[in-house]
This record gives structure tokens, C-alpha cells and sequence, in this order.
């Protein structure tokens, strides 16, 4: 089970074939199974519907409807210690409470290691390697 943020599916919808072009390929092929909460759908859903991305309503609706279907929803917990920066939080706490080995982000940065609940946090491209 992993965890991805919201600037990884971006990623992958804005350019295919890098790494996170390929990390969509897996969710959707479902290799890969994301855990999250409701706060992560409600930000993938707002950040995929902005108009200067202009992705298909379409198009958006069936991942956010595949990733629904066959990921893992959690209940997380908050943090005993909050991270440099809130929005990423969600992410964490989802990680933490299913569990999962893997949290993907394109922002490693923002999760310092002292913090990281021993989640193992990496870039799409650690991901795959």
C-alpha cells in the first residue's frame, strides 16, 4: 500500500512518460493501490479540477473513481509532531494509519526524516528505482 501526494498524480497527468507518468500507469493497470483519507481524495478532486491543468472532467472523474475503488481508506490520526508545512499532513497520517510502505511525493523536502512516523518517504524516481 502506498501513499501518493496530489504533485505526483499531477505529474503523471501532465507528462506521461516520466516517472510519475508511470506511477499513474501502475494505479491505474491497479499494481498499485493507494491509501488515503478523505481530505486526500478532497484535494486530488480540487487540484485536478482547476482550469489551468484542463483535464477532462471525464477523464479525472474515472481515476478518482478507480483510486476510490480499489485503494485502501483510512481514519487517520493527527501527528504527534507537525510537519514544516500543514497540507502535507494528510498525506503522512494516511501513510501511518494504513500502514503503508511507501509515501511518493515530488516534495521529499517537506517531510523532514526526524518526522517521518518511519514512513519511508520518496521521489517518484527513488520510487521506481
Amino acid at each position: 500500500m502506498k501513499v501518493e501526494d496530489t504533485n505526483v498524480l499531477v505529474a503523471g497527468l501532465l507528462s506521461p512518460f516520466g516517472p510519475p507518468g508511470e506511477i499513474l500507469r501502475m494505479i491505474a493497470s491497479g499494481a498499485l493501490r493507494l491509501c488515503f483519507d478523505a481530505r486526500i481524495l478532497t484535494e486530488y478532486e480540487g487540484v485536478l479540477s482547476r482550469p489551468k491543468f484542463r483535464f477532462s472532467a471525464e477523464h479525472t472523474q474515472a481515476l478518482m473513481e478507480h483510486i476510490q475503488s480499489e485503494g485502501f481508506s483510512v481514519a487517520s490520526s493527527p501527528l504527534p509532531v507537525r510537519l514544516p508545512d500543514p497540507s502535507d499532513e494528510p498525506f503522512l497520517e494516511s501513510a501511518v494509519a494504513g500502514k503503508a510502505d511507501r509515501l511518493i511525493t515530488g516534495n521529499t523536502r517537506h517531510f523532514p526524516s526526524a518526522r517521518r512516523q518511519g514512513v519511508p518517504i520518496l521521489s517518484p524516481r527513488e520510487f521506481l528505482d
